[in-house]
Formats: C-alpha cells, sequence, structure tokens
C-alpha cells in the first residue's frame, strides 16, 4: 500500500499525537508499505488525515488539499480520518465543528476511543463507516517491571503531560500539592510531574521534571511506583499508557477516555475531594493491580496492527466504497473551500 499520513513528525516530548504517528509510519514500513507525508504521489491508495488544522505545524496538509488531489490527481484514492481532539478536552470552541466539516468528503472515520465517537456523533454528522481503535504505547521502549510497595523510602507518584492545559488535571494536582505541603501525606507521599506546567502555577512540593520521551521517559516512570491522570474529557491520551506498560498501577479521573483504558487497572476517582481516598484504596489493593498490568493490552503493535487490518479490508472494499463517496463529491472544489473556509473562520470568532 501507498499511505499518505497528514502529519510532521516531531522529535523528542511533543505529544501523543506525535507519538502515534511515529509508531504507525514504523509499522506499516516494517511490513512493507510505502508511507509519505505529502500528497505528492499520484498512486496513493489511502490519505489518512489526522487533524484539519493546517495552520499547527504538526499537520502536513488538511482537507482542501486532500480534496484537490482526489479531483485533479487521483479520484479513486480511499480517504481516512483519525479523530483524535474535541473541544470539550482543553476547552475550545467550534473544533468539533470544524471536524465534522473536514470529514465530509471521508470514506471512514477513525476515532480513539468509544467515549469520543459517542461525543462527536451526538453533536455532529460523520460518515457512516466507523471504527473504534485504541491507542497503544511501545512496548520495546515502555517495559513491563512488576512492582513492590517500598518499605524503607516514601511512595513515590507520577503523572506527565505534554501540554500544559489546565484542564490535564491541575485542579487535582494543585489540592495534591497542598496536602504534600501541609498534612502528614507529605511523609508517606512524594508527587513527580513530568511535561510542561501552566504559567505562574505556584507548586510547594511537587518536583517538576521537563518533559521526556522515549527512554529516558520510560527510565523516569519506573523509578516511581503509582501512576495519576486526572485529565479532564481525555479523548484517550498516550501517558497513561506509558506508564501502565511500565508497570505503575493507576489513579485515573472518571472523565472522558480514561476509564475505558484504565479501569481494570487502578481505582477511579471524581475529583480533588476523593481523590486521596482512592490513593488509599489503591495501595491498599497495590498487588492486585500489579498482577493485573501483567495483560494489560494496549500495544503499539496491536493498534498498528489494527490499522493496517483496517486500511487493507477497506482497500479490498474500494469498488463498493466510491459509489457511497459520489454523491458528497458533487460538490465542487470552490463550494466545498467555501464551507470549510465559513466553519474555519468561526472556530477563531
Amino acid at each position: 500500500m501507498k499511505i499518505a499520513i497528514g502529519m510532521h513528525i516531531q522529535e523528542g516530548a511533543f505529544g501523543g499525537g506525535n507519538q502515534f504517528g511515529k509508531l504507525l509510519t514504523q509499522y506499516l514500513r516494517e511490513h512493507g508499505h510505502e508511507v509519505f507525508f505529502d500528497l505528492h504521489q499520484p498512486d496513493l491508495d489511502l490519505i489518512l488525515m489526522t487533524d484539519p488544522r493546517t495552520s499547527l505545524s504538526s499537520v502536513a496538509f488538511g482537507p482542501l488539499q486532500i480534496m484537490r488531489y482526489v479531483h485533479d490527481i487521483n479520484p479513486s484514492v480511499l480517504l481516512v480520518q483519525r479523530v483524535n481532539e474535541c473541544d470539550e478536552r482543553k476547552g475550545t470552541h467550534r473544533l468539533n465543528r470544524l471536524l465534522s466539516a473536514a470529514n465530509e468528503i471521508m470514506d471512514h472515520t477513525i476515532f480513539i476511543s468509544a467515549w469520543l465517537e459517542q461525543l462527536h456523533r451526538k453533536q455532529n454528522p460523520f460518515t457512516k463507516n466507523i471504527s473504534v481503535i485504541k491507542n497503544g504505547g511501545d512496548r520495546s521502549i515502555f517495559t513491563y517491571q512488576k512492582k513492590h510497595l517500598p518499605m524503607d523510602r516514601k511512595i513515590r507518584l507520577v503523572t506527565h503531560h505534554w501540554s500544559a492545559n489546565w484542564n490535564k488535571g491541575w485542579d487535582v494536582y494543585m489540592h495534591l500539592d497542598h496536602l504534600l505541603a501541609t498534612t502528614n501525606l507529605g511523609e508517606q507521599l512524594e508527587f513527580t510531574y513530568i511535561g510542561n506546567v501552566p504559567a505562574k502555577t505556584p507548586l510547594k512540593a511537587i518536583h517538576v521534571i521537563p518533559p521526556l520521551s522515549g527512554a529516558e521517559l520510560a527510565q523516569e516512570l519506573h523509578r516511581h511506583d503509582v501512576y495519576i491522570s486526572a485529565s479532564l474529557n481525555e479523548p484517550a491520551g498516550m501517558h497513561h499508557i506509558e506508564a501502565t506498560l511500565c508497570g505503575l498501577p493507576i489513579l485515573f479521573r472518571i472523565s472522558g477516555a480514561l476509564p475505558e483504558y484504565c479501569q481494570d487497572y487502578g481505582v477511579g476517582f471524581e475529583g480533588p475531594k476523593d481523590v486521596e481516598v482512592s490513593l488509599t484504596n489503591l495501595l491498599n489493593n497495590y498487588d492486585f493491580y500489579t498482577q493485573q498490568l501483567e495483560r494489560y493490552p494496549f500495544s503499539s503493535e496491536a493498534m498498528c496492527h489494527d490499522y493496517i487490518h483496517l486500511f487493507e479490508q477497506l482497500i479490498s472494499q474500494k469498488t463498493d466504497l466510491l459509489p457511497q463517496r459520489s454523491h458528497r463529491l458533487f460538490l465542487t472544489s470552490r463550494q466545498f473551500n467555501m464551507r470549510l473556509k465559513l466553519t474555519w473562520l468561526s472556530w477563531f470568532n
């Protein structure tokens, strides 16, 4: 297969979407497929759009470029959109509408969690052909190590986020920072945050490490005993996957897709009011969850296998899919361009 992925892959720590792009590209090439990050090849089999916002440095091409490619070069290429974002995640506005508008010309849509699929489909139209493919981390880097609670030092709690957005869980992290600084919890527990911190955030007890990725991140995660994700409306994420692959039982917020990924591998909590109780519950059942993690399923190999299987299936069904698309392609490039631009402009206003 010849596949174009609409990403500029970034080196180093750059968030979960970038990790996905690296892992899928490597897997596709290892299995004999050709991967491109532009639309210069005249005989592409499939285009994977990962984000319609071409103003972002990580986006290589968007729906307008795809539409021109279909009209002018290769009308038989299959079009797939991967949706991994939503307005609810970071408190933005009209991103959900933009994702739906860009989806109008697609043959298939991939959501990274059932929660995200349900959220989007309740609000806006998407293709009737839909898959949910869960994210997965690289087991060759984030290796499982069986954990035991320490007897001779404090318990080490950790989290990591590339984004400094407050919705990544800072209401909970600030609450824990206060408890560690003012109660006897600080005698039992230490908390490390790896990543970018919101500007002007006063921290008393949390230890901050700049963003890490790959082997450096795995090494730091292995130093810890418990992982926490307090992210609000998380579409799926990679951070908690990388930690659980390392063998860390997880304290997770009951929000977004986190329960889908975490519910069998740790203890959930609602917010600042019950996080300490849930932490105690997790510690009391620590051995049970470390055993559960030996069977943790969300690996990059499983994820990429599902993508290749889907792509091959779609290509085998091309003669059925292209006629379904034909009524949507009665739109001229100008009409689609205008519709998308209006949605795009409304997103900024």
